[in-house]
């Protein structure tokens, strides 16, 4: 057998924690090879190791039949293995040929007409859209990730190693980008897939590798997988694939937004006259292309970004329809001390939702922090609420005082979720809630979700899988240059038409 890449006993500590235990597998020329496995179960670390960002304890590495010994980068740059992250390391106010010229060899990084040359043949044999002298800052995610792709194919790379490749592409962007494997895979290249989204796995790859809390569980021929099987193997039990999606009874309107417009700190429009209504007892999906106003939109509303005069946004509290509450021109603690009873779960977990250095605990006391009476600090309602969120949600914790910065991402996200559903809101407004997550947690997520709909929450959810806002949402809201570009219903509509709205902004509007 023609074998790429061999790696024999492969075993990563960090302090306590074993990231990989063990773990034999092998990749062979002219093979795309998928990796799944649940948060922590190790994959990222594993294709670290090969792309030389982190050494092995304990093990070994043969490229092409021969052992070698990766220490840097560098060191898997001249055995032609390229590793693509989920983050791109790109200078945004340099050029396509600009960025592909970092890194290389003094001699060469200068003659940038030669370095465009090749560039423009490796375009043409793999058949790339790339503008070779566009700014990285004018870039879409789909052409900044293209541009990753070449970067790692000019310096020789035959083994190219992809870590969440469609994360952030609409359904058009990840076809083109599949049409690009199948080129590379049909020039004998190796690819190697890290992802979450088995549809995706099932119509692109020859084979799956499964790790399952850091080892190597198994591989299947794609061709004798389905969803359900190798959820299974990743899981270690069945698992019941189902988003469930309750019609919306009696809704009732608890937000309007009317003419919301918000300035970056640049001075650039991020959002343009946004309007629309959310109700009680319906699940309204946000959909876009990464980057076109998500993000302020839901900030907005929280009292985290100040919109430009003229944005209206008014909350219906349960109880008091009548006497709608404008949040524009208030703090999230003045939203707060007015009565109305808003949950955000934003998209950055540790910067904005917790404090990584507190126990379940403690984040759940943030919540409360200063709504007492007592000089004392009262603890026995947070823990009470944390122990809840614990036991609901299965969070894996040592304790309810251990740092949530030491929790797995899929973790970190059910207590940021868990905290802000025990508060009862009548508004729940999630941010990218599962990205990131493994299968299992979340569709715990999904369903959690549906479970708030159905008492009556009207939630917001702001996503980036197109099949999952099809199947959990009953309105899907489509934001394309930071305007509204239709309000669709999500059961009568294909996600490739959701993702034509992503891209082709309407000239008259919404």
């Amino acid at each position: 057998m023609d074998y790429a890449v061999q790696m024999k006993n492969i075993t990563k500590t960090f302090g306590d924690v074993i990231a990989n235990h063990d773990v034999t597998m092998d990749v062979k020329k002219g093979e795309i090879l998928a990796i799944l496995g649940e948060n922590g179960s190790g994959k990222t670390t594993l294709m670290n190791m090969l792309s030389g960002i982190y050494y092995p304890d304990h093990g070994e590495i043969w490229i092409n039949g021969k052992q070698v010994d990766i220490q840097s980068p560098r060191d898997a740059y001249d055995l032609g293995i390229g590793m693509i992250h989920q983050h791109f390391k790109l200078i945004d106010v340099f050029t396509a040929v600009e960025n592909i010229a970092l890194g290389l060899e003094k001699s060469e990084k200068f003659d940038l007409k030669t370095i465009e040359n090749r560039t423009r043949e490796i375009c043409e044999r793999y058949h790339f859209e790339l503008n070779l002298q566009q700014k990285v800052y004018e870039m879409s995610v789909s052409q900044k990730q293209t541009l990753e792709i070449i970067k790692v194919l000019y310096r020789g790379a035959q083994i190219l190693i992809l870590d969440e490749p469609t994360a952030v592409l609409t359904p058009q962007e990840t076809e083109k980008l599949f049409d690009v494997i199948r080129n590379m895979k049909a020039d004998n290249k190796s690819v190697i897939i890290i992802t979450h989204k088995l549809h995706e796995v099932l119509e692109i790859s020859d084979r799956v590798v499964i790790l399952r809390k850091g080892e190597y569980i198994g591989s299947v021929d794609t061709a004798q997988a389905t969803e359900s099987s190798l959820t299974e193997q990743m899981v270690g039990r069945k698992v019941t694939l189902n988003i469930n999606r309750t019609d919306p009874v009696n809704p009732v309107k608890r937000l309007s937004v009317k003419n919301l417009t918000v300035f970056s700190q640049e001075n650039v429009k991020i959002l343009d006259d946004i309007t629309f209504d959310v109700y009680g007892g319906e699940i309204l999906g946000i959909a876009g292309i990464s980057g076109n106003g998500q993000k302020e939109l839901l900030e907005a509303i929280a009292g985290l970004q100040i919109p430009a005069q003229g944005s209206s946004v008014e909350f219906f509290e349960r109880g008091m329809e009548d006497k709608p509450i404008q949040l524009i021109g208030k703090t999230p603690k003045m939203i707060r001390d007015s009565g109305v009873h808003l949950a955000f779960v934003p998209e950055d977990r540790l910067g904005m939702g917790l404090v990584g250095s507190m126990g379940m605990t403690g984040n759940m006391l943030l919540k409360t922090y200063g709504s007492g009476k007592s000089i004392f600090t009262d603890k026995k309602k947070p823990r009470k609420m944390a122990l809840k969120v614990k036991e609901e949600l299965e969070v894996a914790t040592p304790s309810l005082n251990t740092p949530v910065s030491r929790l797995s991402g899929g973790n970190v996200q059910k207590v940021l979720v868990g905290r802000e559903i025990a508060e009862a809101p009548s508004v729940l407004m999630t941010a990218y809630a599962v990205r990131g997550l493994d299968i299992n947690t979340s569709y715990t997520i999904y369903n959690l979700l549906d479970e708030e709909k159905k008492t009556g929450v009207a939630v917001v959810y702001v996503g980036e899988d197109l099949d999952v806002l099809i199947d959990l949402c009953d309105r899907i809201l489509v934001l394309c240059g930071g305007r509204v570009n239709g309000i669709v219903d999500a059961r009568n509509i294909t996600k490739e038409e959701v993702g034509l709205l992503m891209t082709n902004l309407r000239k008259e509007g919404a």
